[in-house]
């Protein structure tokens, strides 16, 4: 039994393709398929049932792909302590960031980022807080940007910022000739929403303590992005929140209708997260700092009350 033919079964498991998953892994198809085969015979048992379309792991193959991922985790982490002890930083650096961060953030960082490490390649996922906490756990991923607090035992939370919800309300809504707004002034049957599965969407029901209350008699509206929100908005459909960043690309006759919530105004902890065994501290550290020095000169508030992103029982 090789590592190698571990990182195979591993990929074949991922893709559920031979073919997909030699491309991935560079080699053959041939060669991964011949691999694999040989570690089935040496355990004397099938990990995968190739008569299933997509190929399917049998009942002891997803045990051993269990396995499997713990023990070539654990190998990449002899390469992580090398390169941590000389300093290095270079290599590949997987990072997931959830939708509602990753178009506001990404761009004010990314460019510094690679100036001052060309030698590290990120690779940047976008992906829902759930599939981060999953990918984080099984070593997918090394770090990722997301909602706090998560509440995961296994995985470790830096704060990067606050960011406060700003209320987004069209000419004919009540709000729109307040100068500051508080929760109770929140109409819950005109708020336009993310879909579910956004953790923005999550805070803004925790703010509101009443996501049982969020229903219209006549329509209930839901989208994926926060233009399309806006827009819906902009129509007379209701009103919307939105976190701060992305109010500073609105036009401005747009930004005309934004509403800051009277202190200390709710708003979602957004944090560098990684598990607590990662080893690339020192790559992590250098995100951290990056973010850090260019997020403060756009985000300066600090009476503010933390919305927590995890859904309500």
């Amino acid at each position: 039994m090789t590592i190698t033919q571990l990182y195979y079964v591993l990929a074949v498991a991922e893709h559920k393709n031979f073919t997909l998953a030699a491309e991935k892994c560079f080699v053959t198809q041939p060669t991964l398929s011949m691999q694999i085969q040989k570690l089935e015979e040496e355990l004397d048992i099938q990990i995968f049932d190739r008569s299933k379309k997509p190929i399917q792991l049998t009942e002891i193959g997803e045990k051993i792909v269990e396995q499997a991922r713990s023990i070539v985790n654990e190998s990449d982490r002899i390469k992580d302590i090398v390169d941590q002890q000389k300093g290095y930083f270079g290599g590949d650096f997987k990072i997931g960031i959830i939708p509602t961060v990753m178009p506001t953030l990404l761009p004010m960082f990314l460019n510094n980022f690679v100036k001052k490490y060309p030698k590290i390649n990120l690779i940047i996922e976008e992906l829902t807080t759930d599939e981060i906490i999953k990918r984080l756990k099984n070593g997918q991923l090394d770090a990722a940007i997301a909602a706090t607090p998560l509440e995961e035992d296994s995985i470790k939370e830096v704060v990067l910022y606050y960011e406060p919800f700003v209320g987004y309300f069209p000419e004919n809504h009540p709000n729109y000739h307040k100068t500051e707004i508080e929760i109770d002034d929140l109409d819950l049957e005109n708020v336009l929403l993310l879909q579910d599965g956004h953790c923005f969407r999550d805070g803004i029901l925790n703010l509101c303590k009443n996501a049982n209350q969020i229903r219209s008699n006549h329509f209930q509206i839901e989208s994926g992005s926060f233009e399309t929100l806006v827009k819906l908005a902009d129509e007379g459909l209701g009103f919307t929140l939105l976190p701060y960043l992305h109010t500073l690309d609105l036009k401005e006759k747009d930004k005309l209708k934004l509403r800051h919530f009277k202190e200390p105004r709710p708003a979602r902890e957004v944090s560098l997260i990684f598990p607590k065994k990662e080893l690339k501290l020192h790559i992590i550290d250098a995100l951290r700092s990056t973010i850090s020095g260019v997020v403060k000169g756009a985000i300066a508030f600090h009476n503010v009350q933390i919305i927590s992103p995890l859904q309500k029982k």
